[in-house]
This record gives C-alpha cells, structure tokens and sequence, in this order.
C-alpha cells in the first residue's frame, strides 16, 4: 500500500515535540534534585551515630545521651516548607510534563503505523521509538508504587539519548516492510522485545545508582554532598528487582517466539547467528541475577553489578549486533 506522506510528516513532528517535552521535564526534575530537601532517612541516621558515639564516649552520661536522643530525634523543628514546596512543585510539573511527551510519543507511533498500514516497528528509528515509550510508561508505573520522582531525570537522559540518535542517525523514511519482516511473527517477536527492552531500562538505572550510592556512602564527604539526593539502597534494589521479574517473562517469550519464526523461515531454531547469541547470553545473565537474588540472597553490589551488566548486553545487542555486525537479523533500515 503507498505510504501517506502527511500522516508520516505528522508523525516526524510529533517525535520531535516529544523529544523536547522529554527535555524540559528532564530540567523540572534536575531542578527538584538541586533544590528538594535531602534524604531525611540520611539525616536520622546520621545524627543517630552521633548520639551513639556520644553515649559511649569516655566521661559522658549514658543517661544524659538517652535524654538527648529521646529529645532531639523526635522533636527536631522541620525545615522551611517554603523552598521545599517549591522544588517539589517543579518534580510535580516535571511528571504532568512527562505525562503530555507520553502523549505526544504515542501519537507519534500511532501516526507512524497508520501511514505505513502496519506495525510501527519495522526498522532501528521505529523499533527504539517503541523501547523508549515502554520504559516511559514503566517509569510512570513506577512512580506511583515508590517515592523514586526524583530519579526520573536518571532515566529520561537515555530516553533522550536514544530518541536523538534514533531521529538523526537512525531515521528512516516512512516505507512498506522489507519481505522478509512480512510476517505475522513480527508483532509478536519483536513486541515482546521491545517491550522487555524499555522495561530493563529501568532496573539498568536503578542498579548504576544503588552501585554509585553504594560506593558513596563509604566515603562520607562524598556521600554528604550526593549520596543524600538518592533513595535508599533498599528502595534502589527493590526497583530493579521488582521491575526485572516483570520484563524477564516478555523477554523469554520473545526469545522463544524468535525461535520459532527463525524455524519457519529459515528452517531451523538456532543458527548461531550473532542477535541469537547476544539475546541468548542477556537472557543467560538476567536469569542469573533473579536466581542468585532469590536463592543466594544477593542483594546487594553483587547482585546490582550483574544486572548492570545485563542492562550493558542489551544496549549492545541493540547497537552493535544491529549497525555492525553482519547476519541474518540486519534489518535496521539504515542508510
């Protein structure tokens, strides 16, 4: 069917609008990071050691030390609300901006498919602008299960960084499928791995922040000046975890249904082919982080660096595999 130009040209615009709404909602929540009030659970925990060190310091008052803490923890006075609320006004316009880019984002999508009459997701520009609107959408989901708002600048800036590279260098004009993608299969497939895809965004995030907090905290003078501004390692972990066993399912579906079109197109399930054996080694390591977290109970660096390390798998079986290797899965539609 013949491509509808002004539906294509829409759709271009639509992207780019909400790569800007993406931006500013980025500098909103850059703004509530600076200027918000640190960790409050920091703060207790640090003047809590100062009140034990005191009760156990050489000619102090054990007594006196348990009134003092019994006084100053409860009753300490709040800080002023009124730069306070301003920071968290901008976090809240930061959310309601990022809310109006979904929207945007979507269109965009939709524009897409509907000019082309098939799924938006057939070439590298279009298959990242759906990666990037999942993980959107997971971000939002995730914000109203966890007080984590203020880490929304951490994962805008790659859905920034990919929708750019996706516009500029990536882009491909609004075009028919290629033969070989001319196939039921590829809704299913490679829905499945971009949705999974965006999803891992998240805990990919989530863990090189629990491994910076981490590292932070053992040097307090560091620590003092960022490791507040972040959630607590617990919170960081229970993201990544949580949004992990969510994505871990569709990709495994997606791996599998990769499987069997290769075996209806190609004759065979595996071939050794390199997006094979990269989706394979990711799904390997995922797997490994999830097992090693429920059964060993890592859940601290460990089990943080091996989901980075997943995370890292798949942003090069995205780039590399695709753009440089050579194989049967080249099918990014660029140049």
């Amino acid at each position: 069917m013949p491509v509808n130009e002004a539906l294509s040209q829409y759709s271009d615009w639509s992207y780019t609008t909400a790569v800007a709404v993406y931006v500013l909602a980025m500098v909103f929540f850059l703004i509530e990071q600076a200027f918000g009030r640190k960790g409050r659970g920091a703060a207790e925990r640090t003047r809590t050691r100062q009140l034990v060190g005191a009760a156990v310091s050489p000619g102090g008052s054990s007594k006196a030390a348990a009134d003092d803490a019994f006084e100053v923890l409860p009753d300490e006075p709040e800080p002023p609300r009124g730069p306070r609320s301003r920071a968290e006004r901008f976090g809240r316009m930061g959310v309601a901006l990022t809310v109006l880019a979904v929207l945007f984002h979507l269109a965009a999508l939709v524009l897409r498919g509907l000019a082309t009459s098939r799924v938006p997701w057939g070439n590298m520009y279009e298959y990242i602008m759906v990666v990037c609107l999942i993980a959107v959408v997971a971000w939002l989901a995730v914000l109203r299960k966890s007080p984590v708002r203020h880490l929304s600048a951490f994962v805008l800036l790659p859905v920034v960084i990919l929708m750019f590279i996706g516009g500029t260098m990536l882009y491909a004009v609004a075009a028919p499928l290629q033969p070989a993608l001319q196939s039921y299969w590829l809704v299913i497939h490679v829905a499945a791995a971009a949705a999974s895809s965006g999803v891992f965004l998240i805990p990919g995030v989530a863990s090189m922040l629990y491994l910076v907090r981490s590292r932070h905290e053992n040097n307090p003078a560091k620590f003092a000046r960022f490791g507040p501004r972040l959630p607590s390692l617990d919170v960081l972990d229970r993201v990544a975890y949580r949004t992990t066993v969510f994505a871990f399912p569709v990709f495994t579906f997606g791996v599998i249904c990769g499987a069997v079109w290769a075996e209806a197109a190609w004759g065979r399930f595996w071939g050794w082919d390199p997006k094979e054996i990269v989706a394979f080694v990711a799904w390997v390591v995922y797997a490994a982080y999830l097992h090693s977290r429920a059964t060993a109970g890592w859940r601290g660096t460990r089990a943080a660096t091996i989901n980075v390390v997943g995370f890292a798998v798949t942003v090069f079986n995205l780039f590399f595999v695709n753009l440089v290797t050579a194989g049967l899965h080249s099918y990014a539609g660029v140049g």
